[in-house]
């Protein structure tokens, strides 16, 4: 059984088999020496053998490797690591610590791991952090060294890792200058906007730097923040502001924590409605991409961002089309967004871009998932939807289109009666229907044959009648 500190000698360790073996051998040779030790005549033979043997045993005492760190953690071993001198995170001996904003210690690559998931609260205290900066604990690193020097323990090297993705001090004292003259003047607003988008744009690593501090984003949206008079915003320091925060916003871990800084949003549904071209097509740009995150899609929705989004894609600039149809699809995945950009103008907007050929592969994406609305519904009939759908559905290779198509078409067919009149003269005249039933995708084939069969149905019981 192993005493404290040491483990037990031959316990898988073939330097410490070996030892073994030699003290087994010594002590038969001192054992032989002192029975013959009773006699005059020593054995000068069995002196000189265990001579050998207490050199070979020493030097394998000196080659043989200190105790690992596996060894500290395996069944086998007694040695019981402090509290104190283990992480927090992984619940192991810290290689590397470090202090967070709260105080506590936590082994670098563990916390590190923390930070970079968009965790921003203490493991260990749950408090909001008011910085992401690792400081060194110089004075636990020392404690731990010489913990283990006193127990034989060799402590592996810090898991290798590039801090902050290659940023250097250089570069975060840059960073907090840039930020200070945000509120400087006008001249040093503009020249810091500029230098921020251009770096953002450029070091994707240079995007962690927002995360360290709950005021570096309110303090680059200050020029432009709410109570700012529109006349009081220019344009050109907008859109770089407007910019960064799309390039912010593209770093997964930045995505939570730049839609839930307060002003965000209102400030992107401000740049949606002003300003050039650009920062409104990046203002959605911004919104598509925080939209990722079901916990933002909700944001944004609650805002009211969809109209403005809807106005966007109405006025039909093609520099900024695309991507307001990107971010209302996005936004609508989450159902109670649909009734939303319903109830804000979007079916009516959609149809006339459809109609008129416009990004028609993504509208039509976009009218498939409002379609589960029953007021959306109501409305394509108004605006003439079925006419519209199947024509699209006869021009068109595009598997997907068609599918579309056909899956609104379904909808209406199931809820909408006054439009099977429609339904059958299309079928009728063109089999567009039956065509889709042999030619579809899974999923348009089986849409195709239900309208089939409700319409057939339909007679059946009308000439029974």
């Amino acid at each position: 059984m192993a005493k404290s500190g040491v483990l037990e000698e031959g316990d898988g360790d073939p330097v410490a088999a070996n030892v073994v073996e030699l003290k087994r051998e010594l002590q038969r040779i001192v054992k032989a020496i002192v029975v013959d030790d009773e006699c005059d005549d020593v054995d000068l033979e069995a002196l000189d053998k265990a001579h050998i043997l207490l050199s070979g045993l020493k030097e394998l005492k000196i080659k043989k490797p200190s105790l690992s760190l596996k060894k500290i953690h395996h069944e086998s071993s007694s040695l019981t690591v402090p509290e104190e001198f283990r992480c927090p995170l992984s619940k192991e001996l810290i290689r590397d610590p470090v202090i967070v904003s709260t105080g506590q210690t936590y082994d670098r690559p563990f916390i590190q791991k923390w930070l970079k998931a968009g965790n921003r609260t203490c493991p260990r205290t749950q408090q909001v952090l008011s910085h992401t900066i690792l400081t060194p604990n110089h004075l636990i690193r020392e404690m731990i060294s010489q913990w283990c020097k006193n127990c034989g323990i060799q402590l592996p090297d810090p898991i290798q890792y590039s801090e902050d993705d290659g940023l250097t001090e250089t570069d975060r004292d840059l960073f907090i200058s840039l930020l200070s003259k945000m509120s400087s003047s006008l001249s040093d607003q503009k020249e810091s906007a500029r230098e921020l988008r251009l770096l953002t744009k450029r070091m994707p690593s240079f995007r962690l730097l927002f995360g360290e501090s709950v005021d570096a984003i309110p303090q680059l949206l200050s020029p432009i923040s709410k109570g700012k008079s529109p006349g009081d915003i220019y344009p050109d320091m907008q859109e770089d502001i407007i910019t960064t925060l799309l390039n912010l916003s593209i770093h997964d871990n930045n995505k939570k924590l730049v839609a839930e800084t307060p002003m965000v949003i209102p400030i992107l549904m401000d740049a949606l409605r002003s300003g050039t071209i650009e920062t409104r097509s990046n203002a959605a740009a911004a919104l598509f991409t925080l939209s990722a995150l079901d916990s933002n899609k909700a944001l944004i929705g609650k805002s009211g961002a969809l109209k403005p989004l809807i106005v966007l894609l109405d006025e039909g600039h093609h520099l900024a089309m695309k991507d307001a149809a990107s971010a209302i699809f996005n936004i609508c995945i989450l159902h109670e967004n649909k009734a939303r950009a319903v109830r804000d103008g979007s079916v009516k907007v959609i149809l006339k871009k459809i109609m008129n050929r416009v990004l028609v592969d993504e509208l039509l994406a976009i009218l498939a998932m409002l379609s589960t609305n029953q007021r959306a519904v109501d409305e394509m009939g108004e605006f003439e939807a079925v006419p519209c759908l199947f024509s699209i559905m006869r021009e068109t290779s595009c598997a997907r289109n068609k599918e579309n198509c056909i899956a609104i078409l379904h909808t209406i067919c199931f809820s909408d009666r006054t439009k099977w009149k429609e339904l059958r003269e299309e079928e009728k005249t063109h089999g567009t229907i039956s065509q889709l039933v042999q030619n579809g995708t899974s999923r348009a084939k089986r849409k195709a044959s239900g309208i089939l069969e409700r319409l057939n149905r339909a007679v059946n019981i009308t000439h029974t009648a």
